[in-house]
């Protein structure tokens, strides 16, 4: 990385602090602005010298331990420590997956009130819908997560016109996050069940086709509605790891109208 800019990081960071942010007791005149370095390497429990060297530029290297360790020591928020580590050249560990919907999210799904709109952790569990969505998805019993709907509800068939083209991709997507996340609770149970339960997706599954959920085209076949095809896009919500926002509308040429009831 050209310059110094992982000890520029850590100088600005370290004069944004004062003693009384760290819970520390000042003693004497401070020529600087902030935390002294030897503070910072006291709190993050590292060589001063060794921290010292960090910000000089000499030492560019740190485990992700110490990255932590001084992300803790200077205060610093997710994105932030974040970015600390990318300075460093070592990306951090991936935060942990949440289910929790924040209100902010939930209003912005009932904002779209004309679109069917929902929110899915990495195993497809659907953790919240609008009416619009819930509308779409009556077929279902219970509407709850996309792969079992797809795999194990009688629905599936005649709801996803194109049901092979579905599976396919919808194997896929658990295939992607078995390789983000493959210790994930969730995520293995709900394979195992699949396996067990539906011979095409212990198929699809040894097949390790791997497929990011972000846009596509859908053919559909609701019950009251009749033939939809729809478009979706997908967008990562970025206060909650593994969450994604899902919006469905008509196809470019369509006048589709999913169901609003």
């Amino acid at each position: 990385m050209p310059g110094n800019l992982l000890g520029e990081f850590l100088r600005a960071r370290r004069a944004a602090l004062g003693p009384q942010d760290v819970g520390l007791v000042s003693h004497g005149v401070r020529r600087v602005a902030g935390l002294r370095r030897e503070e910072v390497a006291d709190l993050a429990g590292v060589n001063a010298d060794y921290y010292a060297r960090l910000e000089q530029g000499r030492e560019r290297r740190p485990s992700p331990q110490v990255l932590d360790a001084l992300g803790r020591a200077l205060r610093l928020a997710p994105d932030t420590h974040a970015h600390l580590h990318r300075l460093a050249g070592t990306p951090p560990a991936d935060r942990p997956a949440t289910d929790r919907i924040s209100p902010a999210l939930l209003r912005l799904l009932d904002g779209f009130s004309d679109a069917p709109a929902f929110v899915i952790n990495p195993a497809l569990d659907i953790l919240a819908a609008n009416a619009r969505a819930e509308a779409l998805h009556s077929p279902f019993a219970p509407a709850d997560n996309l792969a079992r709907m797809v795999f194990l509800d009688p629905a599936g068939r005649q709801f996803y016109t194109d049901w092979t083209s579905t599976a396919r991709s919808t194997a896929a997507h658990l295939r992607q996050t078995a390789g983000t996340a493959p210790n994930d609770p969730r995520l293995r149970s709900l394979v195992r069940t699949l396996t067990t339960r539906s011979a095409e997706f212990a198929r699809l599954w040894t097949t390790h086709e791997v497929l990011g959920k972000t846009q596509d085209t859908k053919h559909l076949h609701h019950p009251t509605a009749g033939p939809l095809t729809v478009t979706y896009q997908s967008f990562d919500v970025r206060a909650a790891p593994g969450q994604q926002l899902v919006v469905y509308q008509p196809a470019p040429g369509t006048s589709d109208s999913p169901p609003d009831h």
